[in-house]
C-alpha cells in the first residue's frame, strides 16, 4: 500500500503540529507540537477551548496583586493549561512562549521561562517535555545560554538569518525555529516574483542554517517553520523537524505524491560554508545588513506582543464580570 505524502514524510523528518487545536493533532498525529501568542489568542475565542480560559480565570481570580498582575498570571496558567491538554496527544514536547515583549529584556526572560517551567512541574509536567519559546534577539539567545546550562530546554523562534541562527547555536538551544514563509512573503513583496521549490529564499536560508549547523557539530535543531505551500515542505525533508499548519498537514494527507530526502547531514557537512563570528557587535551589523531579517524580526515581535495585549484585554474583561 502507498504512502501519502504526510507519512512518507515522517520518515523523513520529525513533523510538529503548528497549531493550538487539539483536535487537529489529534488527526495528524505529530511528534511535538508547537504554539505562540496569535494561535492561543485565536483558540481561546472558540468555542470548544472557553472551559480552558473559564478554569483559568475561575483559579486566578482572586489571587493577590493588581488586576493587570492577575491577567498576566492568568495568562501563564492558561499557557500551562493548553500545554499540558496538548502533551495528553503528543508523545514528545510542547513548545510554550515566553511574552515577546520581555524579547529584548534577559532578566525578564529568565524569570519568566523559570516561573512557567515551574508551573509545568507543580502539575506533573517534566521540563524534558517542555521547550521554552524565545525570540531569537541577542537578548534571547543569551537567556537561552543560561536557561540551557539549568537543564531548560529552548526553542529560538522568529528566526530570519544566519547571525540569529549561529548566535542561537553558540548558546547550545536545543531548537530554532526559521521561518520559511515569512521569508518568502518579504521578497515576494520586494521582487513582485514568485519563488517555487528550491528558489525559495525561505528554503534556501534554512538550507544554509541546516548545512552550517552540521558543517560544524551544533547539535541544535532545525525546525523549519511558518510555511505557505506543499513546495517549501516537500523541498526540506530531512531536515530535523518541520513544524506545520492544520491546513497543509491535511493537504500532505491527502496528497500521494512522492516525498524525497532533500537534507542529509552528510552532504551538509560537505558544503563550502565560512564561520562567522558570534560576538554581539558582529551580530548586530550583520542582522542590520540583511534587511528582510531585521523588519520581520521587529514585525513579529510586534505582532506577537499585540496578541498578547489582546488576550490581557479579553481577560481583563472578564475580570470585571
Amino acid at each position: 500500500m502507498s504512502l501519502n505524502a504526510l507519512d512518507q514524510l515522517k520518515r523523513l523528518t520529525t513533523v510538529v503540529a503548528d497549531t493550538g487545536d487539539f483536535a487537529s493533532m489529534k488527526e495528524f498525529a505529530p511528534q511535538d507540537a508547537t504554539t505562540n501568542p496569535t494561535l492561543i489568542e485565536k483558540a481561546v475565542d472558540m468555542p470548544a477551548y472557553q472551559p480552558l480560559l473559564e478554569k483559568a480565570v475561575a483559579e486566578g481570580r482572586n489571587a493577590s496583586g493588581s488586576k493587570d498582575e492577575r491577567a498576566r498570571a492568568i495568562i501563564d496558567h492558561l499557557l500551562i493549561l493548553f500545554g499540558c491538554e496538548i502533551l495528553k496527544i503528543v508523545p514528545g514536547r510542547v513548545s510554550t512562549e515566553v511574552d515577546a515583549r520581555l524579547s529584548f529584556d534577559v532578566a525578564g526572560t529568565l524569570d519568566k521561562a523559570r516561573h512557567l517551567i515551574g508551573l509545568y512541574q507543580a502539575v506533573g509536567i517534566p521540563r524534558e517535555r517542555v521547550l521554552i519559546k524565545i525570540a531569537s534577539t541577542w537578548e534571547g539567545a543569551q537567556a537561552a545560554r543560561v536557561l540551557q546550562q539549568e537543564g531548560i530546554s529552548c526553542n529560538l523562534t522568529l528566526m530570519f538569518s544566519l547571525p540569529q541562527a549561529v548566535v542561537c547555536a553558540e548558546a547550545g538551544a536545543t531548537l530554532i525555529s526559521p521561518f520559511v514563509g515569512r521569508i518568502y512573503d518579504w521578497y515576494k513583496k520586494s521582487t513582485g516574483k514568485e519563488y517555487v521549490g528550491a528558489d525559495d529564499p525561505g528554503v534556501q536560508s534554512v538550507r544554509t542554517i541546516y548545512a552550517y549547523y552540521k558543517k560544524f557539530g551544533y547539535e541544535t535543531e532545525v525546525m523549519g517553520a511558518s510555511f505557505r505551500n506543499l513546495s517549501q515542505i516537500v523541498e526540506l525533508a530531512g531536515c530535523d523537524l518541520l513544524t506545520i499548519s492544520p491546513g497543509l498537514l491535511g493537504e500532505l494527507a491527502t496528497s500521494m505524491a512522492t516525498v524525497e530526502k532533500k537534507l542529509d547531514p552528510a552532504v551538509a557537512k560537505l558544503t563550502p560554508i565560512d564561520r562567522i563570528p558570534s560576538d554581539e557587535k558582529t551580530f548586530r551589523f550583520l542582522l542590520n545588513e540583511d534587511a528582510m531579517a531585521t523588519e520581520k524580526l521587529a514585525e513579529g515581535i510586534r505582532v506577537f506582543a499585540a496578541d498578547i495585549v489582546k488576550l490581557e484585554k479579553k481577560i481583563l474583561a472578564k475580570l470585571s464580570v
